[in-house]
């Protein structure tokens, strides 16, 4: 049975009086997995719920598969629900199928084959049996049993309920059930959020096995480059959103010659508007008609102001028209990419013999095993792990906010700046520009404005905190961070929420320099370009 494919014609979406999506089309066919990627706010979370029928466009239309399957931010199930539910109906659909088939298979041994009805029956059969074969039905039990491992949930009893769960825990779920549905079209949004590495290159291997369609908006780079066999780039271009072949990787190489070429093009149309109104309006009036006449061209003065007159107007008309029509027609100035522009991410320390901070034997009950480590006033650290094994506990004692027992020295008043995963400001009503300006003192602000960062648009600045996304708090809080250097800069899983050309800025910042950064992150393609120290947690 051939996998039907999604589309969309022309979608529009407005949300807070912000056009969101502006005329996107989209074709994913069985076989292709797809990337969304784009700076935060530009609607790829909006496209993929538009696309599930979860939202419904203000234009445009949407063709989808009866099973689509899309991970939702929040399971649709009580926290009293238990696991064995979620599964029995991530399970149902192929329960179906083989209850269908056993019973149409009863239904042909029992009619004769010349009977009227029998050739309905058969061909019923046949499309129920590709169905099955489909959804791989008769494996369906062993593969839950193998996703729920695959995703570090296997030892988890089914009765366990949900609000005994973790966020993170019921993320996994959730994208466990739908791998287990295996529906024919897959619509993922930042899959994954909590999955360490064993369990973000199981999700791959299944992802890639799937023989319908996949889209998946996220920011993890590793994860696009090893499942992608397109990117859909939702950051403005010369023509619109654009669609590259390949995965990630080969989409950096492309993207950047795609906006060299949009710069290079608007610049020649830009010089040739400015010489086209130059002979438009200027042309004329620099050749006069009526200048005095020579002796030497008396005779010829009539013939020859004619002709000049002439040629003067046919070129005028011919400015005028071509400056016209690419006035029409020329491409939008490319806009300002957000470029990230700070100078040193920690402050230096004064020179000393001791570290900035060391443990010895630090624990925190049920929350981090014993650990031991010295951080030094130049020092790159980064700190890796399995889920659960402590890295943001870790970077919260470093930075002094939780007790532990144990040896905690820290160099005498060292400052000290920590970047958590959740970023929430006091004030949700006031301004970005007011919640910056207000942190860190007018003096500070005036000197570091804002804007000068390449963290935040210009158009967000007068937003209030609470109506920009999680990526955009996040941007905002690093700001505060580094606009002030702290000899100690402590930053948990800093690329989680940001743009990819974001994140490869961010990681060329954290190179050599003056202060020490701490870094606790699963990104994988950091981590494969990290050239600092490594410090594993275990559990």
């Amino acid at each position: 049975m051939p996998q039907p494919a999604l589309l969309a014609h022309d979608l529009v979406r407005h949300l807070g009086g912000r056009r969101v999506l502006d005329g996107i089309s989209l074709t994913a066919s069985p076989g292709h997995r797809i990337g969304l990627i784009g700076e935060n706010g530009v609607g790829k979370s909006t496209l993929l719920r538009v696309l599930a029928g979860v939202d419904r466009p203000d234009a445009g239309s949407v063709t989808r598969p009866a099973d689509l399957g899309f991970l939702h931010q929040e399971m649709p199930y009580d926290a009293d629900a238990t696991i064995a539910v979620v599964l029995d109906e991530a399970l149902r659909e192929a329960r179906e199928d083989l209850a269908e088939l056993d019973r149409l298979g009863g239904e042909l041994a029992r009619v004769p084959e010349d009977a009227a009805d029998h050739q309905e029956l058969l061909d019923a059969y046949g499309r129920c049996l590709e169905q099955a074969q489909d959804r791989e039905s008769w494996d369906a039990d062993r593969r839950a049993a193998l996703v729920l491992d695959g995703l570090g949930l296997g030892a988890f009893g089914h009765d366990r309920t949900l609000g005994s769960l973790s966020g993170g825990q019921r993320g996994r779920l959730a994208l466990a059930a739908l791998l287990v549905r295996r529906p024919s079209a897959l619509l993922l949004d930042e899959p994954t959020n909590h999955l360490d590495d064993s369990a973000a290159a199981f999700l791959e291997e299944q992802i890639r096995g799937l023989p319908g369609t996949v889209v998946v908006a996220g920011h993890d780079r590793a994860f696009l480059d090893a499942v992608c066999t397109d990117i859909v780039d939702l950051d403005a271009a010369v023509d619109g959103p654009v669609r590259h072949g390949g995965n990630y990787s080969a989409y950096l190489s492309e993207k950047r010659a795609e906006r060299e070429r949009w710069e290079r093009r608007y610049a020649e149309e830009q010089e040739e508007l400015a010489e086209l109104r130059q002979t438009a309006g200027v042309t004329a009036h620099r050749v006069a008609p009526d200048r005095g006449r020579t002796d030497n061209e008396k005779m010829g003065y009539g013939h020859r102001a004619g002709r000049v007159q002439n040629q003067i107007s046919r070129r005028v008309r011919n400015a005028t028209r071509r400056l016209e029509d690419l006035e029409r027609t020329q491409v939008g100035e490319p806009p300002r990419a957000l470029r990230f522009a700070v100078g040193e991410l920690a402050a230096r320390a004064e020179e000393g013999p001791l570290p900035l901070v060391s443990l010895h034997e630090v624990r925190v009950p049920d929350r981090l095993a014993p650990v031991g480590l010295e951080v030094s006033a130049t020092d790159r650290l980064l700190i890796t792990g399995g889920n659960g094994t402590g890295k943001s506990t870790l970077l919260a004692v470093l930075a002094g906010r939780l007790p532990a027992e144990g040896e905690v020295h820290r160099r005498h008043r060292v400052t000290v700046g920590l970047l958590t995963q959740d970023t929430v400001f006091a004030r949700p009503d006031r301004t970005v520009r007011d919640t910056y300006d207000q942190s860190l003192g007018t003096a500070r602000a005036a000197k570091v404005p804002l804007g000068s960062l390449g963290l935040m648009h210009r158009a967000d600045l007068d937003k209030p905190v609470g109506q920009v996304s999680v990526g955009q708090r996040r941007r905002l809080a690093l700001a505060l961070l580094v606009a002030h250097p702290p000899q100690l800069l402590l930053l948990d899983e800093p690329t989680n929420h940001l743009s990819p050309v974001l994140c490869d800025e961010l990681e060329a910042a954290l190179g050599p320099g003056p202060g020490a950064i701490v870094v606790a992150s699963h990104d994988r393609w950091l981590r494969r370009r990290w050239q600092g120290r490594e410090h594993r947690l275990e559990r």
